[in-house]
């Protein structure tokens, strides 16, 4: 990670949780080209799901918002582990699901807490295109989930093919 982006990280009072690996048949990422395609991300802190439940019911708009940053943050350190922030050139579309109530319309401003963590981690690479999507339910009752499609620097290095 480059001395701005942990700049940022430190005035945000932010620091990238170590990556656990997965636990079902699925890589953190892929990449073709200089594009990585990196998994859902959820509120997951020390092994514990933070703010579990459906906003609109069990969880309030602030703690979705509380808990897209967590997502956000955990897809970040997947980007740092998987390739570098530093070789981060743009954040190309960022899918958020919101496990929602019924009747729970306020997605897109859950996921705006995702969008803007981005920005300011990462400046101007982090602005992207966005899909905010409501579900009835997600995986271990997290609240909201983070995907991301990534473009890399053009002088990005391809690692050796991931072991078996």
């Amino acid at each position: 990670m480059n001395d701005e982006i942990a700049a940022r990280l430190a005035a945000l009072s932010l620091h990238l949780p170590v990556q656990r690996p997965p636990r079902f048949a699925y890589l953190p990422s892929t990449r073709h080209g200089n594009v990585a395609y990196f998994s859902g991300k959820t509120t997951i802190v020390d092994g514990q799901v933070r703010h579990p439940g459906r906003l609109g019911a069990e969880v309030s708009l602030a703690d979705g918002q509380a808990a897209a940053r967590i997502a956000t943050l955990n897809l970040l350190a997947a980007v740092e582990a998987d390739v570098g922030l530093e070789h981060v050139a743009q954040i190309l579309k960022v899918t958020g699901f919101v496990a929602s109530a019924d009747g729970f319309v306020d997605q897109p401003t859950v996921i705006d807490a995702a969008s803007q963590l981005l920005i300011d981690v990462l400046g101007a690479p982090g602005r992207h295109a966005r899909s905010a999507v409501g579900v009835a339910w997600l995986p271990g009752n997290t609240p909201v989930e983070i995907e991301a499609v990534v473009a890399l620097r053009p002088d990005f290095a391809q690692p050796e093919e991931r072991a078996e």
